[in-house]
C-alpha cells in the first residue's frame, strides 16, 4: 500500500505544490494546456476541465 498520487475534485491536497490535470489513462496522454494548480498542504482540489482528469503532483 502506497502513498496516493492521484486526485479527484474535492480531495485535500496532501503536501504544498503544483499539481496539473492528467488524463484518464496516464500522464502521457498529451493533454494540450492542461490547468496548473498551486496548492497548500489540506487545500481542496478544484474541478477540473473534463469529469475524466485527476490531479497529480508536478515533478519538474
Amino acid at each position: 500500500m502506497g502513498e496516493q498520487t492521484e486526485f479527484e475534485p474535492g480531495d485535500r491536497a496532501p503536501n504544498d505544490g503544483e499539481y496539473i490535470e492528467i488524463g484518464e489513462a496516464s500522464f502521457h496522454t498529451g493533454i494540450q494546456n492542461p490547468k496548473r494548480v498551486m496548492m497548500q498542504r489540506g487545500e481542496r482540489f478544484p474541478e477540473t476541465s473534463n469529469h475524466r482528469r485527476k490531479w497529480k503532483k508536478f515533478n519538474q
